[in-house]
């Protein structure tokens, strides 16, 4: 027990040491966002907005590294791209060229050498010169604060660079962002980069940075959102190797990435609670968080075309001492440059990942013969209609890219299902007597300060075929801890012959939990882990094969994993890249770094990367949706594969095999659905 003497000494201790610091203990910070499952929330609609992505970073080139070629693709098709750093990368101030002696150390150049690189990297991306001259300016921030913004245009496309500058380090804190992440009382000056036009430091604290990236969104009001990985893998290996690859103590991941990734869903978050307290339609975006240094730990899933694509953005970012860039502090980070992304032992470049597999739309088909999709817009589960039968499809054959225009065809605007902060991804089954479950990963607390960071299942259950929901119902979380519980997966779910609903999740561990609801009246048994103990990657795939035994893959280190009615079998598959696929309990995926596809009967003639979809009728066969090398989408059904080559860009698209044959549904960068019929 702490006498009362003993508690004045520390807190004059406390005094003493925060003033030595430079500290303050802040005002009583907001109330963090909390979760609000209630629908019925106006959201902005199509007309109300542009196509937009934004991305967030810790440090410069986190998102070459790790969110392309994703980033690359939308931009190709015409997005504007906005890029935040909140960090000013600046390390130990070396930058390090091959085979030269170290230079002193000069944080404030490298972190300069590290901006010039990534202008040289984006101007090439809009397929300009590397040394394209861009404008910089100041860009005024929440509570005065002030960034760097670089702006660089080619005919209606537009890149632009926002620089926080925050520090990676400091004399106390050698992680600074995740000590501002959990420490209320700590606050960070930013750093100057040589030659920004930026010239006076400031301060920021929790609060201060969640409230400038709250409204960066509102300036910006993106579509599209990038972030890093809120939520790592817990990783376990010796600490000589950690400390080498820079991987925060328990986890696959660099500490700034987690604490950027946390301050951004925070943010986004806010930005929606702070819409709905303002009577404000809710901001319609979807967002994507993307795996950092997992990366190295599981096979690679880019194939040659792709990866030399990614790898060639990294080239002018890393630069080199020989260039004349017109930058006196440096043309680049050297340590980059060259084949080094390729020759890195790390392999950070030759796979892409998402932190929450499988983020496409549920479609169902409705009593009435229309199609209607499920996503997560604005961190809400939203429902698109289509305002007749076939008019989505019909729509796009017109050239309106699916949009709906009153008493007109297409499909309609989002309708708020609640539930939010969700995922991205849901999951989804449906009855035997055609009603719906959705199901979602929430973040029914995001805090810093340790306060609770919390993650749960929930289900939103429908009341009739077509019709109206329940109120959302939590499902718990197969892990007990909340930081174990920060690691599942994307649920998938599936519904048995006997009228079962079987739900899947990875787990904290690497494997997979399952729950089971009842038939007869709908309660849920408990949380139990499958059979087997060696680790897997998200995006399990699960289907029923025609004596109606339910089938659950999963990409693991050695081989594919498969489990039949719960029960692991014993075969050993072939090593799978990335995600599985399944249908009819046939399995098909991609082998490690490879454009090919897997099936039953061997090359499934689907060469592409990235997610595949599989799905089976009695009309049609299996069926396959995925995307190819450039990025299109592309299905392949009864031999014969069919290529989307007009349109709105994919941002994720979903397969549904009816009664008018097979039909994709994707959702494009303005948030907006679009149907193809290949």
């Amino acid at each position: 027990m702490t006498t009362p003497r003993r508690r004045a000494v520390l807190a004059a201790a406390l005094a003493v040491t925060a003033a030595a610091t430079g500290c303050s203990v802040p005002e009583p910070r907001r109330t963090a966002p909390t979760a609000d499952p209630a629908p019925g929330k106006p959201i902005a609609t199509a007309g109300e907005r542009r196509a937009l992505l934004m991305q967030f970073s810790a440090h410069p080139d986190d998102d070459l590294y790790f969110m392309n070629p994703d980033g690359q693709r939308l931009l190709d098709s015409g997005v504007p791209l906005v890029s935040v750093y909140v960090t000013a990368g600046e390390h130990t101030g070396r930058n390090r060229i091959a085979g030269m002696p170290e230079t002193p150390p000069d944080r404030a150049a490298y972190s300069a050498a590290r901006h010039q690189g990534l202008r040289q990297a984006y101007a090439e991306a809009l397929g300009l010169p590397r040394f394209t001259p861009w404008r910089r300016e100041v860009l005024t921030l929440p509570g005065g604060r002030r960034a760097e913004a670089d702006i660089l245009t080619r005919g209606a496309r537009r890149v632009e660079l926002v620089f926080l500058n925050l520090p990676m380090h400091t004399a106390r804190r050698y992680m600074a962002l995740p000590a501002l992440w959990h420490d209320r009382s700590l606050e960070l000056r930013t750093h100057l980069s040589a030659g920004s036009p930026v010239t006076r430091a400031d301060t920021y604290d929790y609060d201060g940075l969640v409230g400038v990236l709250t409204g960066l969104l509102r300036r910006y009001r993106p579509t599209v959102v990038h972030t890093l990985d809120p939520d790592p893998d817990i990783q376990v290996g010796d600490e000589a190797t950690r400390q080498r690859d820079s991987e925060q103590p328990g986890y696959a991941d660099h500490g700034d990435h987690t604490a950027v990734a946390c301050f951004t869903w925070a943010a986004l978050s806010r930005w929606v609670t702070d819409a709905v307290r303002n009577g404000e339609p809710i901001p319609a975006f979807g967002a994507t968080a993307f795996r950092g240094y997992y990366n190295r730990h599981w096979p690679k899933n880019l194939p040659p075309e792709v990866l030399k694509e990614k790898a060639a953005r990294l080239v002018p970012y890393g630069g080199d001492p020989s260039w004349e860039c017109g930058n006196p502090s440096g043309c680049g980070d050297y340590g980059v440059g060259g084949d080094r992304p390729l020759t890195n032992r790390k392999g950070w470049v030759r796979s892409t990942h998402h932190r929450w597999a499988g983020a496409r739309p549920a479609v169902t088909e409705e009593p009435d013969g229309r199609l209607s999709a499920y996503g997560v817009l604005g961190l809400r589960a939203v429902r698109w209609r289509e305002s007749a039968p076939g008019s989505g499809t019909a729509a796009a054959r017109g050239g309106t890219r699916g949009a709906s225009a009153p008493g007109g065809a297409g499909w309609g605007g989002p309708e708020d299902l609640g539930g939010g902060p969700l995922a991205p991804a849901l999951g989804s089954a449906v009855l035997d007597d055609g009603r719906l479950l959705l199901f979602g990963v929430r973040f029914a607390a995001l805090d810093g300060h340790a306060g609770p960071n919390r993650r749960e299942l929930v289900l939103l259950e429908q009341r009739s075929p077509g019709g109206p929901f329940l109120a959302w119902r939590g499902l718990g979380n197969p892990e007990r801890s909340d930081d174990r519980g920060r690691r599942i997966g994307a649920p998938v779910a599936v519904t048995a012959p006997d009228g079962r609903v079987h739900l899947f999740v990875r787990n904290a561990d690497k494997g997979v939990s399952t729950r089971v609801r009842a038939a007869s009246d709908g309660s849920w048994g408990p949380w139990r882990p499958l059979p087997g103990n060696a680790e897997v990657q998200d995006g399990l795939a699960v289907s029923l094969d025609a004596a109606g035994r339910v089938h659950v893959y999963a990409a693991g280190r050695e081989s594919v994993r498969h489990w039949v009615d719960g029960v692991e079998r014993p075969e050993r598959l072939p090593l799978s890249g990335s995600t599985v696929a399944t249908a009819g309990g046939e399995l098909f995926h991609r082998p490690p770094a490879a454009a090919g596809l897997l099936g039953p009967a061997g090359d499934a003639g689907f060469d592409g990367y990235g997610d595949v979809v599989a799905a089976r009728s009695a009309a049609l066969g299996t069926v396959l949706l995925g995307t190819d090398r450039r990025g299109r989408v592309q299905v392949r059904a009864g031999g014969r594969l069919r290529t989307r080559t007009a349109g709105a860009a994919a941002v994720t698209a979903a397969l549904h095999l009816g009664a008018r044959g097979a039909t994709v549904v994707g959702l494009g960068p303005d948030g907006h659905p679009w149907s193809w019929q290949p």
